[in-house]
């Protein structure tokens, strides 16, 4: 889901201090998973990447499950995903800002359509 390697941060990124991780897996492959994390004002969900709206939404509920009740968190979709949208949508999420795609060269080749949550706007 990455225009480059990017095994090191991810087994860090997964790992890190008051995170959860979660993955689908089906017949040994990887199918999605997604982190959510402690932030300073709640959570934060990404990334989420999955091959489908179905798995995306389970995972996004085992994300959601894993802190507690009250807690507010945040989820940062890519609007060409309109299947993403409509999850946050079922769940009662609420767009508080966007933001705008910008690239120095050519748009990387990233299926946006697995994309149910970026891993951090700051790093992509």
């Amino acid at each position: 889901m990455f225009p480059a390697p990017r095994a090191t941060f991810l087994e860090k990124w997964i790992k890190q201090p008051d995170s959860y991780a979660f993955a689908a897996v089906e017949a040994g492959k990887l199918k999605g998973y997604g982190v959510i994390r402690k932030c300073q004002n709640g959570y934060k969900i990404g990334p989420l990447f999955a091959d489908d709206a179905i798995i995306a939404e389970k995972i996004f509920l085992a994300l959601r499950a894993s802190i507690p009740d009250e807690a507010v968190f945040v989820i940062d979709v890519p609007e060409p995903n309109k299947k993403a949208l409509e999850i946050t949508r079922k769940y009662g999420m609420d767009v508080v800002f966007t933001t705008i795609r910008m690239y120095s060269r050519e748009e990387p080749n990233i299926n946006l359509e697995k994309v149910y949550g970026s891993t951090t706007l700051e790093l992509g």
